[in-house]
């Protein structure tokens, strides 16, 4: 299997400040999931941001299919690698259209205006992401799984990839969660998140890697990483795991 995305001793401090990321090195195969998990502070939206190519990594770095992310022009970069993040857009004049029609920015020339190609795009994306009755509402009257909807399809109309998201099920029902974790499977796309719900990340990732204190402490299959010893470590709790269903449920006490 192709590794799409390569990662190699990541690190990464604030200027003049403690190190937050620690020689973080990973790989994921093209069109997996992967997902991040880890208590709060442990590095995980630190790990994004090299990746979506708002932090540089003070060392390492991230090869997407062998090319070094950081040498790209962020033009390209954009069309490569879409981000969607816990923050949400503050522009609340524009249309639910409009909102996801600005995904299609790095593949317009200049100043160009939208095309039928774009149109088509968005359009697809709006319909992915059970968009298509809201299309002509302003962004700012939606709830906020709604608009957590929107942001991911701008993410898809960009028509990256590699889709990065931090936390994409904060603020969404339980349908809307499955709804968009079982389309981000669906997509071909390489798709690296971060997650708090290990129940989630046990069902929808094909991967998953764990954060202690910017340290890498496992990555692999869900099966091999999401045991009571590793949760209990990267977490600080004790881990109790229901396997009498058809997919793990965790339980967890002080």
């Amino acid at each position: 299997m192709t590794e799409h995305l390569v990662a190699s001793g990541l690190s990464w401090a604030p200027r003049g400040g403690t190190p937050i990321l620690h020689n973080v090195s990973f790989t994921v195969p093209q069109g997996q999931v992967l997902a991040i998990c880890g208590a709060n502070g442990a590095g995980k939206s630190t790990l994004l941001r090299m990746l979506y190519r708002y932090l540089r990594p003070d060392a390492g770095q991230v090869l997407l299919g062998g090319t070094d992310l950081w040498a790209l022009n962020p033009r390209v970069a954009a069309r490569r690698v879409a981000a969607v993040l816990q923050e949400q857009p503050t522009d609340f004049a524009l249309t639910v259209r409009e909102m996801v029609g600005l995904g299609r920015t790095p593949h317009r020339a200049g100043f160009a205006g939208a095309g039928a190609r774009d149109a088509k795009v968005v359009a697809a994306s709006l319909h992915r992401m059970d968009l298509v009755r809201f299309a002509a509402k302003p962004f700012g009257t939606l709830s906020g799984g709604e608009r957590q909807r929107v942001m991911v399809a701008r993410a898809l109309a960009q028509e990256p990839e590699l889709l990065v998201l931090d936390e994409p099920t904060n603020h969404l029902d339980i349908r809307h969660q499955l709804d968009v974790l079982t389309l981000l499977r669906g997509l071909g796309l390489t798709v690296i998140l971060t997650l708090h719900d290990l129940t989630l990340a046990a069902e929808h990732a094909d991967a998953v890697l764990i954060l202690h204190h910017g340290r890498l402490i496992a990555h692999g299959a869900p099966r091999n990483v999401l045991t009571p010893d590793i949760i209990n470590r990267a977490f600080d709790v004790t881990a109790r795991i229901d396997t009498t269903g058809p997919s793990p449920r965790y339980s967890f006490h002080l």
